[in-house]
């Protein structure tokens, strides 16, 4: 049975977890995808990167995800902003997701958002 308190991983593209965003609170529940450029088997921390930004992804959570760097991940979790301003993401769920084309995702990202912004305007009139 599912938790009353587990809310769906909203899809982010890392460049806009800034701390302006609406989407940079404690605790959010985000969907982050990037290239993994490490991984610490230690700490069973992933650090992903899109662009030239980069997110730490707290992997203990996990099972049966093999990394690889350079591959393309998904990861849905909590966002963790810590006392020194380190961001990591929690996860919950991670995968693989090599073969996606990582720039067609985030323009359907962009084009579902303005879909869901007038579709919520429409609802208001």
């Amino acid at each position: 049975m599912a938790s009353a308190g587990l809310k769906p991983g909203v899809p982010v593209i890392l460049r806009e977890l800034e701390p302006s965003s609406e989407m940079f609170k404690q605790g959010a529940s985000l969907r982050v995808t990037g290239t993994l450029q490490s991984y610490d088997v230690d700490s069973a921390t992933a650090v992903i990167q899109d662009g030239s930004v980069s997110l730490k992804i707290d992997t203990q959570n996990l099972r049966d995800v093999s990394f690889r760097t350079n591959s393309a991940y998904q990861f849905i979790g909590e966002l963790l902003i810590r006392e020194d301003n380190e961001v990591i993401l929690q996860a919950r769920i991670g995968r693989n997701v090599d073969g996606l084309d990582l720039n067609l995702y985030q323009q359907s990202l962009l084009i579902r958002r303005q879909y869901e912004e007038k579709l919520r305007s429409t609802r208001r009139t």
